[in-house]
Order: C-alpha cells, then sequence, then structure tokens
C-alpha cells in the first residue's frame, strides 16, 4: 500500500465506454460527474471537451485531493467536494442553469473497499469505519449503540439478509461483553450467526458489510429525489447516466425514472387525448456489463446502467 492516499486512490470504472457514450458528449457541452472518485469517467469526458465544462463532484476527501492531481490539467474541470445530492444547489452557486449530460457512478470505489483503514471490507482487519466522507457517525458507532431492532431492520432492508434476526441478535450479545471495534470481529460475529450452508453461497459478511454501509452513508435515502433532481438540471436533449450496483438502487433509479416517459394518462376508451401530458423522457434500455467485464472486474457482475434523455 502507498503511504500517498491521493495517489493510490483508484476506482475501475465499470460499464466504462458504454457510459461515456450514452452521454453523446459534445466538445462545447457542459457536462457533471456525480461521484468523480478516481478521474477515471471524467478524464474521458474532459478529454473530449474543447470549449466545454465539467463539474467533478465528490464527498469524499481523499478522492478530491487525488482530483486535484490527476484533474489540475484540465482547465475546463471545477472540482467539488459535496454530496451530489445537492447537485442543484452545486450549479447554482457555480452560475449554472442546465447542463448537457450528468453521470453518477453509486458503486463504492475501489480504494475505498481495497484500503483497509477505510474499514469497508470484510477481508482485511481495521478498524470498522466505512464514512464514505470520514464524517459523521462510523460503523463502529452504529452497531454499538443501535438496539437490536433496529440492526435487524437495517441488515434485513439494505442487506436483503434473510438472518438478519439471528445477526442482529449475535451483534448486541457480542457487545455486552466488549465493544465491536474492527472489521474481522464484526465479521466473525456474522459468521458464528449463520448455518453452515449460508456460509457457502459467498462471503457470509457480505450482504451485512453492505447494509451498515448504505446505512451509515444514507446512500439510498432521497437516491430517488437525487435522480430526478439530475433529470431536472438538464438542458433539453440532455442525458443523465446511472450506474448502480445492487438491487436495490437500481429499484429506486427505475422506478425514479418510469413516469419520466409516461406520456397520456386518458383511459384508453377515450378517442382522443384531453390530459395533455406528453412523455419528458426517453428512457434507454438497461445496460449490464459484459461476460469479458465480469471475467476481468467480478465486483462489476450486478450493475446496470441506466439513461434518461430528456425531450
Amino acid at each position: 500500500m502507498s503511504d500517498n492516499k491521493t495517489t493510490d486512490f483508484h476506482h475501475i470504472p465499470v460499464l466504462f465506454n458504454e457510459t461515456i457514450d450514452s452521454l453523446e458528449i459534445k466538445p462545447d457541452g457542459i457536462y457533471v460527474d456525480c461521484t468523480s472518485g478516481g478521474g477515471g469517467h471524467s478524464t474521458a469526458i474532459a478529454e473530449r471537451l474543447t470549449s466545454g465544462r465539467l463539474i467533478a463532484i465528490d464527498r469524499d476527501p481523499e478522492a478530491i485531493e487525488t482530483l486535484k492531481e490527476r484533474l489540475g490539467k484540465f482547465d475546463c474541470v471545477t472540482l467539488v467536494h459535496d454530496n451530489f445530492f445537492n447537485i442543484r444547489n452545486i450549479l447554482d452557486n457555480l452560475g449554472i442553469e442546465a447542463v448537457d449530460g450528468i453521470l453518477a457512478d453509486l458503486g463504492v470505489s475501489s480504494h475505498q473497499l481495497d484500503e483497509p483503514s477505510r474499514g469497508f471490507s470484510f477481508h482485511n482487519d481495521a478498524p470498522l469505519d466505512m464514512r464514505m466522507s470520514l464524517e459523521g457517525v462510523s460503523a463502529a458507532q452504529a452497531v454499538n449503540t443501535l438496539n437490536q431492532n433496529e440492526l435487524q431492520r437495517i441488515i434485513f432492508e439494505y442487506g436483503e439478509e434473510k438472518f438478519a434476526p439471528s445477526i442482529s441478535r449475535a451483534i448486541v450479545k457480542a457487545r455486552e461483553v466488549a465493544p465491536i471495534e474492527t472489521t474481522l470481529e464484526l465479521s466473525e460475529i456474522i459468521k458464528s450467526a449463520m448455518p453452515a450452508a449460508a456460509k457457502r453461497d459467498g462471503h457470509p459478511a457480505r450482504r451485512t458489510f453492505q447494509a451498515i454501509r448504505i446505512y451509515i452513508n444514507g446512500e439510498l435515502d432521497g437516491l430517488g429525489e437525487a435522480a430526478q433532481s439530475m433529470f431536472e438540471c438538464l438542458k433539453s436533449g440532455g442525458r443523465v447516466s446511472i450506474i448502480t450496483f445492487h438491487s436495490l438502487e437500481d429499484r429506486i433509479i427505475k422506478q425514479a425514472f418510469a413516469p419520466l416517459s409516461k406520456g397520456c394518462t386518458c383511459p384508453r376508451n377515450f378517442p382522443v387525448c384531453v390530459c395533455g401530458n406528453k412523455p419528458k423522457a426517453k428512457v434507454l434500455k438497461a445496460v449490464a456489463p459484459s461476460k469479458a467485464e465480469i471475467e476481468e472486474n467480478p465486483r462489476s457482475r450486478s450493475a446496470r446502467l441506466r439513461t434518461a434523455v430528456k425531450l
């Protein structure tokens, strides 16, 4: 591991070519990368601009430091340290009314997963943290203070983990003896609460770690509203492309896009339309990774790219 976390911050962009192509980048357009991370997508966008502009956003301060290095050569790039849920305020503060394209990669960056000190991974022993912004309540604070019912709800709803009741009970029992402070401590507690058969279906802690990470970072709270806000920030003909990594995210984005493509709501037996409703967007078919990409990057397996074009 490099001592310089800024240069070591990396992210393998999933559905890379498909995502860049989906934006149909115009050299003089204005674009927003809502989750710039290691700068992979942002660099590709910036390289295609001449008189255009790119707003690169990330909530992770380590990502921002890396982006200063990697995107510093592009005069067209403006860096913003913020949560993309605030996209309307971000653009207002920059004096931008509407943009030509918006990208959001909702996945956890490879750096956050692979850097042990960030406490996202169950593969390395590290302080139990999981905070994307390095601010707010940590995963350790959550697992040591939330009551069993709340832990069970989080693990079941955000992790879709059917063993949530036994896992939450095991967490509460373990913390009565001593606080749960590291990733491997939590991982072992989760393992102990699951039947042997369940441990053969991938890593037994995967779903629970996902659930706690989603809760800590508020990843789903307001995601649908954020997707609608992104769409509203588009110019006519503009495109918003969002990459999801699990069924909960994908369902929210799909549901946020669906009403935008609906037109007439009159009963089918009406001879002519009287409601006057017209589609606001053309929603493109979801794109999944190729077999080759999944073999090269197994983390991409569940990814989906959804794009809406403003009419």
